[in-house]
């Protein structure tokens, strides 16, 4: 605190061999209200509020059965369906290693193997009714890419809906700045009877990611 009794934060001393970033995405992390009210409320990540503020706004949850999870680590987002639908089944994938958590099947597999969508399909024992992807490609530092590697992630994620989800169904992805690719949403307009953007408060200002919510799925015997 300040002497006028202002708060200016936590701030980091730099240490020998930290880099500048690092050192303004730990200052970021101790001052981050959601950090801090995740810890609270046990989540695992702030990413946690992303999804109820999502839940807020498009009643995702609601009536949810078979959930699935791409990108589940570090397991936030199942640990927020599991809290609203604690009867709810829900099947979660990352090629990194997650702590089991309640309720939740989790594989450790890479979602773009070949064997991935029918190991989810066979742990749920029947259709989802919701389809959540927080996946992201790692950065290489080159915009273009990046956006190339995320959004072949989310692609594959719209198919693995496509042609699982139960009819009236929803599909939400992480997309980034400029929103869902041309070919990719004329997809989701074609098998959804919605398809809208949004930004959740709990998504940093300075962040380029979006997420597309796709709800009323139509059916598998739509043309692809």
């Amino acid at each position: 605190m300040t002497r006028s009794g202002k708060d200016l934060g936590k701030r980091v001393r730099t240490a020998r061999g930290r880099t500048a970033s690092s050192v303004r995405w730990l200052e970021r992390q101790l001052n981050d209200p959601y950090v801090k009210q995740a810890k609270t409320d046990g989540y695992r990540s702030r990413a946690a509020y992303k999804l109820i503020e999502l839940d807020e706004k498009f009643g995702l949850l609601k009536g949810a059965k078979r959930v699935v999870d791409l990108g589940i680590a570090p397991g936030g987002w199942s640990q927020v369906v599991r809290n609203i639908c604690p009867k709810a089944a829900v099947v979660g994938i990352d090629l990194l290693p997650v702590d089991p958590l309640e309720g939740v099947t989790i594989f450790e597999m890479d979602f773009m193997a070949d064997a991935a969508p029918a190991t989810l399909q066979q742990a749920l024992n029947g259709p989802p009714d919701l389809v959540l992807s927080d996946m992201a490609a790692n950065t290489v530092g080159h915009k273009q890419t990046d956006h190339l590697r995320t959004m072949g992630l989310v692609e594959a994620g719209a198919w693995f809906a496509v042609e699982n989800l139960a009819p009236g169904g929803t599909f939400v992805a992480k997309v980034l700045a400029g929103g869902t690719d041309t070919e990719l949403l004329s997809l989701l307009k074609r098998h959804f009877t919605t398809v809208k953007h949004a930004k959740p408060p709990a998504s940093r200002k300075g962040s380029s990611e979006w997420y597309v919510v796709a709800q009323g799925f139509k059916g598998s015997a739509v043309q692809p």
